[in-house]
């Protein structure tokens, strides 16, 4: 840490100078603009940048299958708009690969091909996007999931629960964007300032993301249990229909709190939602002495699924304590 005393020029204006190691490590000089992004009580200083695409450069000679795949993904949530893979020879898995990971992201293209590199180009225009917008499609699509999965279980729907799982990837894709608008605030003050979303409320966006994520994974595991099962009688989908409820209505109550404007509102509603999470234990009590009479084989898959939506209540409850946290006044 330096410090500097502020000094004023000319009767009103205040000045202060820079440490000048910092100026010339960052390309500063006489002349140079610099900008200020106000942040309640603090004051961030920055050199201009330009608005180029970042480039980004990646040896993938050793990397195969999965581990290219997520090396990929890794360089686009990192914040590279354009990707150059390069190696002695891409193999025909490699490209596979590469056009997996592609696949996997949202607006990411191939640019270029050649017989030693392929380079892939982020074509969506990053002060565009908006985390909350991200985030508000992936509580839909979760919760949507998770509905549809408990469906096909009780109704033995086959198409329904194949469906479940491929929505997987759409709650992955929106998670990569969120994660990549993330540490995209944390590189740069300006990037916070076109989002319009401070960095702090970016975290807890960030963190509610992920629980969302992970409550898509045990839908995509509801349904995949499904196709394995042959449906069940009124009083065990009943359950599992209360269940599901009352999981669903912990993760409702948890994101109405996150986005709640009003600080004693979203404290009342994340408080609601840690507190439901104790009626789930009821449930579960419930399905599991009826499991008791049940196929062994049968009901050891079923309480997977009790396991999976109760697991997913208690990621409501993390949202909701992430709620609780941006309601709490700043010190």
């Amino acid at each position: 840490m330096e410090t500097r005393k502020v000094q004023v020029t000319g009767g009103s204006t205040f000045t202060v100078s820079l440490p000048k190691d910092w100026a010339t490590e960052n390309g500063v000089s006489a002349g140079t603009t610099v900008e200020f992004y106000p942040e309640d009580d603090s004051l961030l200083l920055t050199p201009k940048s330009e608005t180029e695409r970042t480039r980004g450069t990646l040896d993938v000679t050793n990397l195969e299958g999965e581990q290219l795949t997520r090396a990929v993904m890794t360089m686009y949530v990192s914040g590279f708009d354009i990707i150059e893979l390069e190696a002695n020879r891409i193999t025909t898995d490699q490209r596979r690969a590469i056009r997996e990971a592609t696949q996997g992201l949202v607006g990411v293209e191939v640019l270029e091909e050649t017989g030693d590199s392929v380079v892939i180009q982020d074509l969506l225009d990053s002060s565009e996007l908006s985390i909350t917008n991200a985030v508000t499609r992936m509580r839909l699509i979760a919760q949507s999931m998770l509905e549809d999965a408990v469906t096909a279980l009780v109704e033995n729907d086959a198409d329904v629960a194949r469906d479940v799982v491929e929505r997987d990837e759409d709650v992955d894709r929106l998670w990569f964007v969120v994660s990549r608008i993330f540490r995209s605030t944390l590189r740069s003050p300006r990037a916070a300032e076109e989002l319009g979303v401070s960095r702090e409320d970016c975290f807890d966006y960030h963190s509610s993301a992920r629980q969302l994520e992970r409550i898509a994974d045990h839908a995509a595991k509801i349904g995949n249990l499904a196709l394995d099962l042959e449906g069940m009688d009124d009083e065990l989908a009943g359950a599992f229909d209360d269940l599901h409820e009352d999981a669903s209505n912990v993760v409702d109550l948890a994101m109405d709190a996150l986005f709640e404007d009003d600080a004693d509102e979203a404290t009342r509603l994340a408080n609601q939602a840690r507190k439901d999470i104790l009626d789930i234990d009821e449930h579960t009590r419930r399905i599991d002495e009826l499991l008791r009479e049940r196929d062994p084989q049968v009901a050891q898959s079923l309480g997977l699924v009790v396991d999976s939506l109760s697991r997913s209540a208690d990621y409501g409850g993390n949202i909701a304590e992430t709620a609780l946290q941006k309601a709490a006044p700043s010190p």
